[in-house]
């Protein structure tokens, strides 16, 4: 049984700081579904939610919001608000309330003594208190990698199960704050086993439309690939997550009490009834059944929870001796409005694309978050890249000194998820501590990586003489341990692949010399690249490395290779060509007189791209009303509907070798870029755009979006093709809604759609396809046929009054922020489809998952003697398809492991690779015999076979079906994944001998 199901009957068992206790078991738990009041058909039944909204950073960092600081800031104190509602809850039996943030709800538990302890969990067993989501935090569904999003669910439920137990699962989703929902978001709760979704916002056009029509519930059909698995029924809230104006009761309000004082001058009972249920009857017109559902809290509310229920309380009383024949009114969970719902047994529209992008008015379109602090972004992007190496390496490695550091690393990424945290829409000092507390868990991280691959290598050897250091500015080309000494780089691939991969170490200007450890015989073609000026003069950089050597790294599947490099003489040439070009066997590349670069596909004759800069003026308002709205955090609005150019960037240098080309560009004193190709066909099928682009410069009191433009002679008749959180692709066009008609005043940001991995577009008539994979997510659009536009950095100088309160002006080091990053660019027939595609799923992973290089400084050979039997090592027995990736290897409790492995086509995407495909998984990883192996949700908190999801009747009579039941346990160890399906593994190891 997972974790500790088994003990649960006799008792009940929670970690604080590292230790178990036990507490007594507690009573036969009522919760969930089984805890409802009774609704009934003939009324219209009223249920009242109470609810919080704790953001995990926002005006105030997590510590701040927690225990209540800076309240000049925000009136906010998350600790007062769980201590104030369980008292609140003790005190009349009548009374819900519903959480949803883990981060806050585990701060606070720890802290408590085992009495309160014990009452929270009765409480959550009597379904009173009711665990929603269950992540982390409650997360961005924009700009969020569904890596991280399937890690930050799973982390969350494990806390959660392991505190609470059976009741604290959670089975809804509760996505009321964030700008924009993704459909990756509904399949993956799909995949969680969840039985509904709860969103606030989505675009004013759209609900609109929907309350008119009474489709503001529907059955939103999650993907395409995985059928009607993947419908979830989906719940807009009336009034974003607010009360009925008017009825808001916590201390941080101004509504009028309840006052039931008949004597009274202030009496009010009889027009507070009557306007409430004013309300209530305008809502329920908008709905299919006789229940609504209203949302009676807001953003940290019930920091003194006695004021909300008190009169709650009242109201509840008087509307029930008033109105009894009428309405049914009572407090109530979202599960218990859900199951309302499906007892009225109706049909219910359908929903198949997205809800980006999200507007709230005619000129405020939430997509400048898409790439709102890039660096954070790219930062958060690296986080989840070293966290599934520190997962893998420590179950290779049997690694058993993590846990501790492992649980904070996996909780600073948690947060990282959060609605204003990757999304940039936080204050400055937030998004300071948001990358304190990744730095700290990264650092810690590669520790962990470090000792664990020493374990790997040299076994229980203790080889204390052995350092291995991470270089952790490698995006600013410094590392302090390559370029004064020697080295040994050990790259260990986290990817499920062998990579042909090329390694970039910062060195000093001379002539090197590269080893392959593995075999000193075989010649390792190395090349040395300056180090662009632009680039080295960083503002905060600090690094002796002019150069770059580079070389082309084989490394096995989930494994690792070692190389040695060896500075041989002080002197070397820079090599800058006289040719104008650089060329291998798929593209030619040059700068046209323009200053614009220009690729050519060498075997698609008639398929050329157009790469260059261009700019936004930021509009500058008062933001009072719509049309005065302010460029900011959270809203793109330009200036016009054209993007500015540069003057014509003629200032390049051609850089030509062995192993790479590259032109340098310089486009002005903040915009340069070093556009790369491999000489080796199979080693990369892109051309790598590494741009660098700040401090932007606002002298002139204007704030700029920067983008990038890749214009190509494809005709793509208005429509391009977006990702959806790193997963499936869907179709966008231009100045369309899939389901309303749109009236767009807002021509270009109203456009703009997240970009968290790909985009691309095609030309059917010719057969041809042009896509560009981002190290981060970013916004971004096609604004005219055959053009891909990317935003890759802004800086504002106005508010857009939203709520955080201050412009999106980042500076560091005294100086406007500098973002560096890369595009990949990809193109070619339609006519291979299996290879096109295959190219652009791998380059993908490799821009998610990327090999990490560890480094040991030697002055001499005697001190890395150990090495010196090193062979490239590989965590896999067997390989996988080469349409399979293993999406997480992690280890669990009592010696568990969670195995994930997914299918990474979609339906019809590739000829053969689209098909169903089937894997071993007895003997996959290296040196392992599995001994236990059973198949769990997304979450790995419930067994799949266990889970019994409600049925929903669309409006075409078709029944979303249960998941399929599998056995106990799978004997045969074969398993089929079929397109776009990840399934989820827990398994136990035979023991090492």
């Amino acid at each position: 049984m997972l974790w500790c199901e088994f003990f649960l009957p006799f008792l009940f068992l929670f970690s604080y700081g590292g230790a178990f206790r036990i507490l007594p078991a507690p009573s036969s738990p009522k919760c969930g579904y089984s805890s409802c009041a009774a609704v009934d058909p003939s009324k219209l039944n009223i249920h009242l939610v109470a609810h919080t909204h704790d953001d995990v950073g926002w005006l105030k960092t997590v510590d701040q919001y927690f225990f209540g600081s800076r309240s000049k800031t925000q009136v906010a104190g998350v600790q007062y608000i769980l201590d104030s509602v369980v008292q609140a809850l003790v005190a009349n039996p009548e009374r819900k309330f519903m959480y949803v943030e883990t981060a806050f709800l585990w701060k606070w538990w720890v802290r408590q003594d085992m009495k309160t302890q014990q009452i929270v969990k009765n409480l959550i067993n009597e379904g009173r208190l009711e665990i929603i989501g269950g992540g982390w935090s409650m997360n961005d569904e924009a700009v969020t990698h569904y890596h991280s999003l399937v890690d930050q669910y799973t982390w969350g439920f494990r806390r959660l199960y392991d505190t609470f137990g059976t009741c604290a699962k959670p089975h809804i989703g509760w996505q009321i704050d964030p700008f924009g929902h993704s459909r990756e978001q509904a399949s993956l709760f799909t995949q969680l086993g969840f039985d509904g979704l709860f969103l606030g916002r989505i675009d004013y056009q759209d609900k609109r439309q929907r309350i008119e029509d009474k489709s503001m519930e529907f059955i939103w059909k999650g993907s395409p690939n995985l059928g009607s698995n993947a419908d979830l029924f989906t719940v807009v809230l009336y009034n974003t997550y607010s009360p009925p104006p008017g009825f808001c009761f916590d201390v941080l309000c101004r509504d009028d009490p309840i006052n039931d004082d008949v004597e009274s001058a202030d009496y009010n009972v009889p027009e507070k009834v009557e306007k409430f249920l004013a309300y209530a009857r305008t809502q329920a017109s908008h709905y299919k059944t006789n229940n609504i559902i209203l949302t009676m809290g807001e953003d940290f509310n019930y920091q003194q929870a006695e004021m909300w229920y008190t009169n709650m309380d009242r109201l509840i009383r008087y509307v029930r001796e008033l109105n009894s024949t009428e309405v049914n009114i009572f407090y109530s969970t979202p599960s218990c409005y859900l199951k309302a719902v499906n007892d009225a047994n109706l049909q219910w529209p359908t929903k198949e694309d997205d809800f980006f992008p999200y507007a709230s008015d005619p000129h405020s379109y939430w997509t400048g978050y898409f790439s709102s602090r890039p660096t954070i972004k790219y930062f958060e992007r690296m986080g989840n890249n070293l966290l599934q190496i520190n997962k893998q390496l420590v179950v290779l490695a049997n690694f058993t000194e993590h846990d501790v550091h492992l649980e904070h690393f996996r909780e600073a990424m948690g947060i990282m998820q959060h609605h204003d945290a990757v999304t940039g829409t936080e204050k400055q000092l937030v998004a300071d501590d948001y990358a304190r507390i990744l730095y700290k868990n990264m650092e810690q991280g590669t520790e962990t990586v470090a000792a664990a691959l020493k374990k790997w290598t040299f076994g229980n050897s203790n080889v204390t003489t052995t350092k291995m250091f991470s270089c952790m500015e490698l995006n600013i080309s410094s590392c302090p341990y390559t370029e004064e000494q020697n080295s040994i780089l050990t790259i260990y691939n986290p990817l499920s692949f062998q990579i042909d991969t090329p390694i970039r170490v910062p060195v000093q200007q001379g002539t090197y010399k590269v080893e392959d450890l593995s075999d000193s015989a075989k010649k390792v073609v190395s090349q040395l690249v300056p180090i662009p000026n632009s680039v080295q003069q960083i503002p905060g950089r600090v690094s002796k490395a002019t150069h770059e050597l580079v070389f082309m790294a084989k490394v096995p599947a989930l494994g690792y290779q070692s190389y040695k490099v060896i500075k041989t003489s002080d002197t070397y040439e820079n090599i800058v060509t006289s040719t104008d070009s650089i060329q291998n066997e798929l593209y030619e590349i040059y700068v046209n007189n323009d200053g614009k670069v220009v690729v050519n596909y060498k075997q698609e004759k008639d398929m050329s791209v157009v790469q260059s800069f261009h700019y936004y003026e930021g509009q500058v308002g008062n933001n009072e009303i719509p049309k005065n709205r302010s460029s900011g955090a959270y809203i793109f609005r330009p200036i016009g509907m054209f993007a500015r150019g540069f003057m014509n960037p003629t200032d390049y240098k051609v850089y030509k070798g062995d192993v790479v080309q590259e032109i340098h560009q310089t486009v002005n004193s903040w915009i340069s870029q070093v556009v790369r190709i491999y000489n080796q066909k199979r080693n990369e099928e892109n051309v790598e755009f590494d741009w660098l682009v700040g401090p932007i410069p606002v002298e002139d009191k204007v704030g700029k979006e920067i983008v990038t433009k890749y214009s190509s002679n494809l005709s793509s008749k208005g429509e391009f093709f977006t990702d959806s959180n790193g997963r499936e692709m869907l179709k966008r066009q231009r100045n369309i809604r899939p389901t309303w008609n749109l009236m767009l005043e807002e021509p270009v940001s109203g456009n703009y759609y997240p970009v968290t991995t790909k985009i691309a577009l095609e030309d059917e008539d010719r057969y041809q396809r042009l896509s560009v994979i981002t190290d981060r997510a970013q916004g971004g659009t096609s604004m005219k046929d055959g053009e891909i536009e990317l935003m890759v950095h802004r800086r504002l100088l106005h508010d857009d009054a939203f709520g955080v309160g201050e412009a999106l002006d980042e500076t560091a080091f005294g100086h406007g922020l500098v973002a560096r990053g890369s595009h990949y660019l990809l193109g070619g027939s339609t006519k291979d489809l299996d290879k096109l595609i295959l190219n652009e799923k791998i380059s993908t992973l490799k821009s998610v998952l990327r090999p990490w290089t560890l480094v040991t400084p030697f002055k001499d050979d005697s001190e890395i003697t150990q090495f010196s039997y090193q062979t490239p090592v590989s965590g896999l027995n067997n390989s996988l398809p080469v349409n399979v990736h293993l999406l997480t290897l992690e280890p669990w409790i009592y010696d568990t492991v969670i195995l994930r492995l997914e299918h990474i086509f979609e339906k019809d995407e590739a000829k053969t690779l689209s098909k169903s495909v089937n894997v071993n998984l007895q003997g996959l990883l290296a040196n392992r015999r599995i001994l236990t192996v059973r198949e769990a949700t997304l979450g790995a908190n419930k067994w799949l076979q266990e889970v019994n999801r409600m049925q929903w009747k669309a409006d075409s009579n078709e029944i979303v079906e249960q998941f399929e039941e599998l056995p106990y346990n799978i004997t045969q160890y074969n398993v089929t994944l079929n397109p776009m399906e990840i399934r989820t593994y827990i398994i136990s190891f035979m023991p090492q001998e």
